[in-house]
């Protein structure tokens, strides 16, 4: 099997897992502090991860990883990013939406193509970079005010709460890309969702005893709450490590950014989920940004398979 075979489906199942997680997970926040709308995506996701892990073990034998102190830094720290970005874009949510939250995160994709190629030495086809631009355009339409007068107005849109969540949250999900994809090459398994699956629940145990000891710390009422509403925030846990579980291969197989932004049908997925689940509207202008962004896609698509 080709490395485009495994990472190409798994980004756009990891795209429709998260936006589906998103939006119960939004829906949680009515329930939750942003703290714990974020940990139930760990710590209720930990026994799914465990279960895909084993199975997948149990049906390939890919043999055993092998661990050491390096690979257990990286996962904390893709961990660590993920828990702050979680939080970040959660907050954002409340500034100015799900659909616009989610889509000011998603500009990830460059950032993690310019961190990949200053950092680790990566190098995309023109056509990609032509697809990630295409993507990033459709994000700032898709999230920018409906009105705006000059260059003025626009670097003020660019420094509201929402953006500056938004943004950061993307830049920790980038920084998250890169660590998980250093971490799972240290295992040593040559089966690269065997390698995945098992820096996932690393990954997972690590942000689960990180985040868990804060909430314990700040916020014990928290625990009775997700007890409270444990059928959501297992569903949560479930879509979390389904869609990690794809995100991580797609990293084990294929440049960080090329998954990212393929994984931006993400926000074609939350168009849908904030219409017909949060009851959202969507405006014509967001279907021009969806048509940049499905364009974006496809260049990085094309470029990937030529």
């Amino acid at each position: 099997m080709t490395a485009a075979a495994i990472w190409l489906p798994a980004s756009l199942f990891a795209g429709l897992f998260q936006a589906w997680r998103t939006a119960l997970q939004q829906r949680l926040r009515g329930a939750l502090s942003v703290s714990g709308a974020g940990l139930v995506r760990y710590a209720c996701g930990l026994p799914f991860a465990l279960v895909l892990m084993g199975g997948y073990f149990a049906v390939t034998a890919p043999g055993l990883p092998r661990f050491d102190a390096a690979f257990i830094a990286l996962s904390a720290a893709g961990g660590l990013a993920q828990i702050l970005g979680t939080a970040l874009l959660i907050l954002s949510f409340g500034q100015r939406g799900f659909v616009v939250g989610t889509a000011f995160s998603k500009t990830e994709a460059l950032l993690a193509a310019i961190a990949a190629a200053l950092f680790l030495g990566e190098r995309l086809p023109s056509l990609a970079w032509c697809g990630i631009g295409l993507g990033v355009a459709g994000i700032m339409l898709l999230s920018l005010p409906a009105k705006i007068n000059g260059w003025h107005e626009l670097g003020r849109a660019m420094v509201q709460p929402a953006a500056c969540f938004g943004l950061g949250a993307a830049a920790l999900f980038a920084l998250t890309g890169l660590f998980v994809q250093r971490a799972t090459a240290r295992l040593g398994l040559a089966d690269p969702v065997a390698a995945a699956l098992v820096t996932l629940v690393v990954v997972n145990l690590l942000q689960t005893l990180m985040h868990g000891a804060y909430v314990t710390w700040r916020e014990p009422a928290t625990w009775g709450a997700i007890a409270r509403n444990w059928r959501n925030a297992f569903l949560v846990g479930l879509l979390a490590s389904c869609g990690s579980a794809c995100w991580f291969t797609g990293f084990a197989t294929a440049p960080v950014a090329l998954v990212r932004v393929v994984g931006q049908v993400e926000v074609i997925f939350t168009l849908g989920f904030g219409r017909l689940y949060l009851k959202e509207a969507v405006r014509l202008r967001e279907a021009v940004a969806l048509l940049l962004i499905a364009a974006g896609v496809i260049c990085a698509l094309w470029a990937s398979l030529s």
